[in-house]
């Protein structure tokens, strides 16, 4: 990953719904260097997709909770599994520390979100939970910082 690739993935960050000759015209090079580097930054997996941007609060999911689970010795992918048929577990980290897996969710309501922790406390292999609602987000996801650094960057960068 070089400059132009950051400036590429800073371009479409920002602008997500541009065109490949867009893209090419506000970075001025040609419209197959775009489409060969979007290619190669999908094949190396540093691009997944592009979804759209979701506001769950705005769906009715105002509450964010997360929650910290110590499940049972050598059942991380079977309680994953189950965990991801469940429609308010947004996100699942492995994670060293406190806890085996970290559990982004979300709720409608504090009764909402206690039939949420009462279906991932019965995923079977979940031993202990620990639960913490979100007050607010000062900081959203992002990776921006990132790219502007690379893109800022003279020489070329790779993992």
């Amino acid at each position: 990953m070089d400059a132009l690739d950051a400036k590429l993935l800073l371009l479409l960050t920002d602008e997500p719904r541009l065109g490949v000759l867009e893209c090419s015209r506000r970075l001025g090079v040609a419209r197959g260097t775009v489409q060969a580097r979007l290619d190669r930054l999908t094949e190396r997996g540093i691009l997944r997709g592009f979804p759209p941007a979701v506001d769950l609060a705005a769906m009715g999911y105002g509450l964010t909770a997360f929650a910290v689970l110590e499940i049972a010795q050598g059942r991380r992918s079977e309680v994953a599994a189950q965990l991801a048929a469940i429609d308010e577990v947004c996100e699942v980290h492995a994670t060293t520390g406190q806890g085996d897996l970290h559990v982004r969710m979300v709720a409608r309501s504090n009764d909402d979100l206690q039939r949420v922790v009462d279906e991932v406390v019965a995923v079977p292999g979940v031993q202990r939970t620990s639960t913490a609602i979100a007050l607010s987000t000062p900081i959203e996801p992002r990776v921006r910082p990132l790219l502007r650094r690379i893109a800022d960057e003279q020489k070329p960068w790779s993992p």
